[in-house]
């Protein structure tokens, strides 16, 4: 959107929307906070929420000001910075009581900040860097916000059909999970965001975007039951990627080109 200040303060109201930006971020790592001490949420339930609240704050793209020129825009990489900062920080000297500690960990160890944790705020920065404003930044950021957020938490809380991956215990329920909630998040950053239906193929159209986006499920399905631990965090998104940039070659589309509103 362009910004309410006029043309000359487009970085100021670029820095107010971050601000925002930062605003949200903390105050649902707060309630989670607060939830968990008075034993309202598991910790398992809050680092869910969590995930998927930070891996939706690409939807606070819509309020920036791009223009040509003007830089500001990368202000939305200033949020998930500090949190890389944080989890950086915490990792290696939190003590175990630490509040982000006791709520965006499994086990309660410090250290697991420095894994899947810090992975996701790397996925946020580059995303927010190189895929800004774009499709397939969203779609990036949906399988692996709310697909992989998800995931866990239905594996766990209703998993009855195991299966083994590489090494790893996956259940049926929680792969399942990942492939509907990683749909349901791309369908809603859609259409929040509103990508422009604009393409150099004919074949550009709303059943186009369907088959994209069950594609973009099914390869981040199979890679999520595949990665390592916490890894997920990249591989997820550089498949999505990477499945956006193949479907461009196949099809002669400009799918990695196409940006928001």
């Amino acid at each position: 959107m362009q910004s309410p200040l006029g043309d000359g303060l487009i970085w100021m109201w670029n820095v107010i929307v971050t601000i925002g930006t930062l605003v949200y971020i903390i105050g649902i790592i707060t309630l989670m906070e607060k939830m968990v001490d008075r034993q309202f949420l598991s910790s398992d339930l809050s680092r869910k929420v969590i995930h998927v609240a930070a891996g939706s704050w690409i939807l606070f793209w819509f309020f920036y000001d791009k223009r040509p020129g003007d830089f500001s825009w990368l202000l939305n990489v200033v949020v998930p910075f500090l949190f890389f900062l944080t989890f950086l920080y915490k990792g290696m000297f939190a003590p175990p009581e630490d509040k982000d500690v006791k709520t965006m960990t499994r086990t309660g160890n410090p250290r697991e900040l420095l894994r899947g944790p810090l992975y996701f705020t790397i996925t946020m920065i580059v995303i927010g860097t190189l895929f800004y404003g774009t499709y397939v930044g969203a779609l990036a950021m949906a399988v692996v916000g709310w697909g992989d957020g998800l995931a866990p938490y239905f594996g766990k809380k209703y998993g009855s059909r195991k299966f083994k991956t590489l090494g790893r215990e996956k259940t049926l329920e929680g792969t399942l999970a990942m492939f509907i909630f990683s749909i349901i998040g791309a369908v809603v950053f859609s259409v929040i965001l509103r990508p422009v239906l604009v393409s150099y193929s004919s074949n550009f159209d709303w059943t186009f975007f369907v088959e994209v986006i069950l594609l973009v499920a099914i390869v981040s399905t199979i890679v999520e039951a595949l990665s390592p631990a916490d890894v997920d965090n990249l591989l997820i998104p550089l498949f999505t990627i990477l499945v956006c940039y193949f479907i461009d070659v196949v099809t002669g589309t400009s799918l990695v080109q196409l940006a928001f509103n």
